[in-house]
């Protein structure tokens, strides 16, 4: 491939569909399900070849902007730009912000391709043979899409009807279909032509600004007064948010590919789900004689055809057959594969419950700039949380005038600040930081520094943490 590709890679979405792993706070695409890396890391992965692509540009929201930054630093890829949208307006401004940056940075003749970070993909031969059709496709003006060769009626997708062939080995696109019930699924299936739709574009950019000033042109308009009067912030690029909010919220399917004649699809063959569902995780793990697919902190007996996970806790599972097993720390779901797609339905009904609401909210686990942090017990005037601090990160220098806390270095070397004074704890040492103290916690090692935190007061919400100086921007 001669001319590079620019992955643009949209990791915003806030799904909940596999509840209790995936939260509004900590969606699908920033966990590790089955693997040692993210489905955002993998998708990462997949677009690193520098004989294929240029560095990849990132959409996604300011919520999630610095675990973008260290799951693309611990893949050990570089990334072009983070652009931050300030609230969701769908993929069709997301993308024409995309566009623009990519002709800013990589010339008008550039092309784009648009992947979802959620996405799992066997990326194999025949996969970049997709990815080489595409390019050729796109070169000739086309606006294309990858059609995935389905293999069962589903009903979570929607379809699209591939036309004539194209000299590339494409096909034009003859309409796309919404998703469908599950018997108009088994007629597109019987036909043979209708393919389903993945999602993921190859575009070339200026000729996608094209369509869309024809289509939509408020969306452009809104966006480049977005981008124009945007703001650096460390690594992340802020779209302005009233420009932006004036953008209508409209899919790109919708906005373009719908209405467009220069829409082409490439039929693919490679293996593809979105995982949007539990049995879909089921779906693409390894599985053991007894068709199960379960974690390292599982064990199972006498069980047929179930997905058994846990974050934390180990669970023992008996005699289930066709079951749905998964455990977070704080959360335990359990129903039949086969009906996972109702998952939403659960949620749905937590989050109209007060008491409940945070369980589709907030993870026990959060992610910081500087690593990560677990609640383990809270209680009245207490909390008790595990505190992971990457190799070369820091928090920021602080105080708090409700609550003092206690640090136990479990593993790896602190630098405590308490002060005007500044030491090394080692594994087993610890430290007292009395209420109203200024004080700030780095990691100066090479491996990651664990701790458990004690939190003592009258007051434990982190809109008592007053901070000082911060490398992160966050004073």
């Amino acid at each position: 491939m001669s001319l590079k590709i620019v992955p643009v890679i949209m990791a915003g979405g806030k799904g909940t569909r596999l509840w209790p792993l995936s939260r509004s706070s900590a969606p699908k695409q920033f966990l590790q399900f089955l693997g040692e890396h993210s489905l955002f890391q993998k998708t990462l992965q997949r677009v690193a070849d520098p004989s294929i692509y240029a560095p990849a540009i990132i959409v996604t929201n300011a919520d999630f902007r610095f675990l973008v930054a260290e799951q693309a630093q611990s893949a050990g890829v570089s990334l072009a730009a983070i652009l931050l949208e300030p609230m969701a307006r769908n993929t069709a401004p997301a993308l024409a912000a995309a566009a623009e940056v990519v002709i800013r940075e990589n010339g008008e003749d550039a092309l784009m391709q648009v992947l979802a970070s959620d996405h799992e993909i066997d990326a194999g031969d025949h996969y970049f043979d997709c990815i080489r059709t595409a390019r050729d496709t796109a070169l000739t003006g086309k606006l294309v899409t990858f059609g995935i060769r389905p293999t069962e009626p589903a009903t979570g997708y929607g379809y699209i009807e591939a036309g004539a062939e194209l000299e590339t080995g494409a096909r034009t696109v003859a309409r796309f279909v919404e998703k469908p019930n599950r018997e108009k699924a088994e007629q597109l299936l019987a036909k043979g032509n209708y393919l389903w739709n993945s999602g993921m574009f190859m575009l070339p950019a200026r000729q996608f600004l094209r369509e869309l000033e024809e289509f939509v042109p408020d969306v452009v308009t809104a966006v480049r007064g977005a981008l124009g009067a945007a703001r650096r912030d460390l690594d992340f690029e802020r779209l302005d948010a009233d420009a932006f909010a004036r953008a209508p919220d409209i899919s790109v399917d919708y906005a373009v590919f719908e209405k467009t004649s220069h829409a082409a699809v490439v039929p693919s063959e490679f293996k593809w789900s979105d995982l949007g569902s539990w049995d879909s995780v089921w779906a693409i793990g390894e599985k053991d004689a007894d068709g199960n697919v379960v974690g390292e902190r599982a064990s199972v007996s006498k069980t047929r055809n179930s997905l058994v996970l846990s974050r934390d806790i180990h669970l023992a599972v008996h005699g289930l057959e066709d079951m749905a097993v998964i455990a977070s720390e704080d959360a335990v779901y359990v129903g039949p594969l086969s009906a996972s797609q109702d998952v939403g339905t659960i949620v749905k009904a937590l989050a109209k419950v007060e008491r409940t609401r945070p369980l589709t909210e907030v993870h026990p686990t959060s992610y910081k700039p500087w690593g990560a942090v677990a609640s383990v017990l809270s209680g009245d005037r207490f909390e008790v949380k595990r505190l992971h601090i990457a190799p070369g990160r820091k928090i920021s220098l602080q105080k708090h005038f409700h609550r003092s806390e206690h640090w136990v270095v479990v593993r790896g070397t602190a630098e405590v600040t308490l002060g005007d004074e500044t030491r090394l704890l080692h594994e087993n040492e610890s430290i007292y930081v009395p209420q109203g103290t200024t004080h700030r916690l780095a990691n100066p090692g090479k491996i990651p520094l664990e701790l458990i935190e004690v939190q003592t007061g009258s007051y434990l919400k982190d809109d008592d943490t007053i901070r000082i100086d911060d490398e992160f921007g966050r004073t």
